[in-house]
């Protein structure tokens, strides 16, 4: 038996004794399920790399892609097991490992259940030993490639097809930038080909397909189309107003963008932002950060913002030191200057719980730049205020050693203990949710934020909550299939809308705007000769602040796949929500006025080339319903009476 897979010997045939199916140790992958009899679906996990520190979550949906089974899994259950039964089905159910997981996961189901493998791409997918094998097909006429990256583990892959023997190896090579990896095509023929993968090297693995489903069985006999029925969405409205929608802005460049870059800027339509300030370079040139910080504030309108006080090149740790004084207060000097517009939130370090030594080490820091800050009444005049403690992470750990011991929520916790009546807000940021059916875990983040700081009368948290950065990986740990693509269109949607739905968040920024030497991450792409062009990503945040109003409004919505915000502005309404999958879906929305004051052109689509275009719908009785394609966002939007 291999570590990864249990190779079913291809000559059995039926019994009366079904032998157990087993995948082993995954770590981000989709696996698609045909159960043709009643089956129990087993998953168990063992520690992978600082479990202790980490919630995950564990996804079964049907083939209608409605949640059937979810299992969340506690910090302190580093290893533990679930059991689910499968109903026949001609439909395929889609248990979901969503990464970046800190736990191996061990699947086993019946022999006769059809199961076929979605790995990660670019990301490792599995932790696998030298010889392993897995099978996949391309179908007559696609031009498939064959692709896989080196995490230290596979060095390379092997391809063999069944019907000759041709065999095709793919070497895996160390890269400078995370995001390269190593690819061939395979031949194109006029017959369906079955091919033999074998995995060469024991440790982490990635391999995937392009140009045909990205699909791998244990044995040629399970390589079966999947099958995924049309979803039924169901959503009511109703008048209550729940809270605020937060203002979603983004990380800015540490200087004067370029003239070419500012009708871009401008087309992003950012309500907040996140800065740095590098001590070392004030306490030489107190006055260097100005003109940015004016020119964010009078051509964008941003008074509602976020820095976090570091060293040069955004080093996280300061000393209570004459440099990390007089660079705080150059940067007060700076707010001050700007005329006592907003809200101006300042944070001492970044990421203190990833850096700093132990939390004493960051408490006195946080302590002395606290007492500098206070210490003079002008600076709350010029809406300066005290935020803490800018983590990596708030729920679960950092990607650091000893990790169970710097939780965001922890440190967060021990500092609103000790100083809370001097603190303003509470900010954390939230990496490595990768997969599109796990952004739900945001609105978690934000509720448990809530919690910890508490509810005023009014239902508002007593701290302003600010998830001041954020996207998919932490670094420069991307994929291009992640950041270029309409991937990040649906992901920023989905985290804004599950973010904002609670009514309880009061800033949302992307990090970053533009891409930046390794971190190729931003909703800008930059060309050559400084100029600049939209990303999918940052078309997607044109068509979001479009229909991105003030106020959240209730909304029951009783999809998993497809997520769905309402919000108002005075008599303005809007719904805005995504379709994270393939899977048509037919949506009916309930609550809006009997006399149906929808417009031609009220409902708009946004697909996979970044184009809006208007899509039809029917209302009747105060019901709207509508057909939404797969992997597309939506608005629909109205006047109330």
């Amino acid at each position: 038996m291999k570590h990864l897979l249990l190779v079913i010997s291809l000559g059995l045939g039926l019994s009366a004794q079904a032998a157990p199916m087993r995948w082993g140790d995954i770590r981000d992958a989709s696996l698609y399920l045909q159960a043709g009899q009643p089956d129990t679906l087993t998953v168990s996990w063992v520690p992978a790399w600082q479990a202790d520190a980490n919630e995950e979550q564990l996804y079964l949906l049907d083939g209608q892609g409605n949640l059937v089974g979810e299992r969340h899994i506690k910090a302190s259950e580093t290893r533990g097991s679930q059991r689910w039964d499968l109903a026949p089905s001609a439909s395929s159910y889609r248990l979901e490992i969503p990464g970046y997981s800190f736990r191996n996961y061990r699947i086993e189901h019946d022999e006769h259940t059809v199961a076929l493998l979605a790995p990660a791409k670019v990301h490792f997918s599995a932790t696998t030993r030298d010889g392993d094998e897995l099978y996949f097909k391309v179908a007559p006429g696609e031009r498939a490639i064959l692709a896989g990256k080196f995490h230290g583990g596979v060095r390379a892959l092997q391809a063999e097809r069944l019907a000759d023997g041709k065999t095709l190896s793919l070497a895996l090579k160390p890269y400078r930038y995370y995001w390269q990896f190593d690819q061939v095509a395979l031949p194109v023929a006029s017959v369906e080909q079955v091919w033999r993968l074998r995995l060469q090297g024991s440790g982490k693995a990635a391999f995937w397909l392009d140009g045909t489903a990205n699909l791998f069985a244990q044995n040629p006999q399970q390589l079966q189309p999947v099958r995924e029925d049309a979803g039924q969405t169901r959503l009511t409205l109703h008048a209550q107003i729940v809270g605020r929608t937060p203002d979603l802005g983004l990380a800015l460049p540490y200087a004067l963008p370029p003239p070419d870059s500012h009708s871009l800027f401008d087309a992003l339509k950012p309500r907040a932002g996140s800065y740095y300030s590098f001590v070392d370079l004030t306490v030489k040139r107190p006055q260097y950060e100005d003109p940015f910080r004016r020119f964010y504030q009078e051509r964008l309108g941003i008074t509602h913002d976020i820095t976090l006080l570091s060293a040069t090149q955004r080093g996280s740790i300061l000393r209570v030191d004459a440099v990390s004084n007089a660079g705080l207060d150059a940067w007060l000097a700076g707010t001050r200057a700007l005329g006592g517009k907003g809200l101006h939130y300042i944070a001492f370090a970044d990421e203190p719980n990833l850096s700093y030594a132990d939390f004493s080490d960051y408490q006195a820091l946080f302590d002395s730049m606290v007492r500098q800050v206070q210490s003079n009444p002008a600076n709350f005049q010029a809406g300066v205020r005290i935020a803490m403690p800018a983590s990596s992470r708030l729920i679960n750990g950092p990607l650091a050693d000893n990790a169970a011991e710097r939780r965001g929520i922890d440190w967060a916790r021990r500092l609103l203990q000790a100083s809370g009546e001097r603190i303003d807000a509470l900010a954390w940021h939230e990496w490595m949710i990768r997969d599109l059916l796990a952004t739900r875990v945001y609105r978690d983040g934000v509720r448990r934020a809530a919690e910890l700081v508490g509810l005023d009368q009014q239902g508002r948290p007593r701290k302003a909550l600010l998830l001041d950065q954020t996207n998919m990986s932490s670094g420069s740990s991307l994929s291009p299939y992640d950041q270029e693509t309409h991937f990040a269109s649906l992901w920023w949607a989905s985290v804004a809308i599950n973010s904002a739905q609670d009514g309880l968040l009061d800033m949302l920024n992307w990090f970053q705007i533009d891409d930046e030497g390794d971190h190729r991450k931003g909703m800008l792409r930059v060309l050559e000769g400084d100029r600049f062009e939209l990303k999918p990503v940052g078309y997607a945040q044109q068509f979001i602040a479009r229909y991105w109003l003030k106020d959240v409004v209730r909304l029951d919505n009783d999809a998993f796949e497809v997520d769905v915000l309402a919000m108002a502005s005075d008599r303005q309404r809007s719904v805005l929500g995504v379709n994270k999958t393939t899977r048509l879906q037919h949506v009916t929305l309930q609550g809006i006025a009997a006399s149906c004051p929808l417009q031609p052109g009220a409902l708009v689509y946004f697909g996979a080339d970044s184009q809006s275009r208007p899509a039809s719908f029917s209302c009747e009785d105060g019901q709207v319903r509508f057909e939404l394609p797969g992997e597309t966002l939506f608005a629909l939007s109205w006047n109330a009476s």
